[in-house]
């Protein structure tokens, strides 16, 4: 069991932080319906827990906020949970994102509170609960009976929508078939698009097809010449 000391004798943190993406369209598509669907009417009772997983830049911290200003939840994140007012989160929903980091105590009191009416849990992480590392019985029973949905990579209704709104936020109208040519090129995540968008920005010049592809060789060029352990690859964050 960790060291931390339970949620309840934690130092108050103001419950400020906001998790608004409104602005930013969330497109439906194959790789995310399940979770989408998941999330439309939940929860319907008290005491409900899910989490939602996947991989890096599918956006599921983007739904989750979603969901979150929908139904009104607390938003917490990971081990920073741990600091959170008891008394603020009863009889509320709250969503955990980087849940795989908040410490046993703080998994086990978040689970308790989900109970209490109007209370629920929706946890986000990479790998499902099933896979976190936790040395109380007890919540390693309650994380594996946790309702887990999965996302997926973006798929290419994703990325090209991603793409689109990223561009209109830098005001750059790009040129005919430039969002084909990087959907089919870039790795499929918002870092990944968000990393290429800058980039082509940063040329201040009409973005082409010849440009995308200017940017893109550079872009090999720079981690061909890293060190192999440094753990990048493509234009992956």
């Amino acid at each position: 069991m960790s060291a931390r000391r339970p949620l309840r004798e934690q130092l108050r943190l103001p419950l400020t932080r906001e998790a608004s993406h409104g602005a930013t369209t969330f497109v439906r598509s194959a790789s995310n319906a399940y979770a989408v669907d998941a999330l439309a009417a939940w929860p319907d009772s008290a005491g409900q827990v899910m989490a939602i997983c996947g991989p890096a830049g599918c956006g599921k911290s983007h739904l989750a906020a979603l969901w979150a200003e929908r139904v009104g939840a607390i938003p917490l994140n990971g081990a920073e949970a741990a600091l959170a007012d008891p008394l603020e989160l009863e009889g509320r929903p709250v969503l955990l994102d980087i849940a795989q980091d908040a410490d046993d105590e703080t998994l086990f009191h978040l689970i308790n509170l989900a109970q209490h009416d109007g209370g629920a849990l929706l946890m986000v992480s990479r790998p499902s609960p099933r896979r976190w590392d936790v040395a109380v019985p007890d919540l390693r029973s309650r994380l594996d009976a946790v309702r887990v949905v999965a996302m997926e990579a973006p798929d290419d209704n994703v990325l090209s929508a991603i793409l689109t709104a990223r561009f209109a936020e830098h005001s750059i109208t790009p040129g005919d078939g430039v969002i084909d040519y990087l959907v089919r090129r870039i790795d499929r995540s918002a870092a990944a698009v968000a990393d290429v968008v800058d980039r082509l920005d940063a040329e201040h010049r009409p973005v082409t097809r010849t440009l995308a592809r200017q940017v893109l060789e550079a872009s090999d060029d720079l981690f061909d010449d890293a060190p192999e352990d440094d753990g990048g690859s493509g234009l992956q964050p």
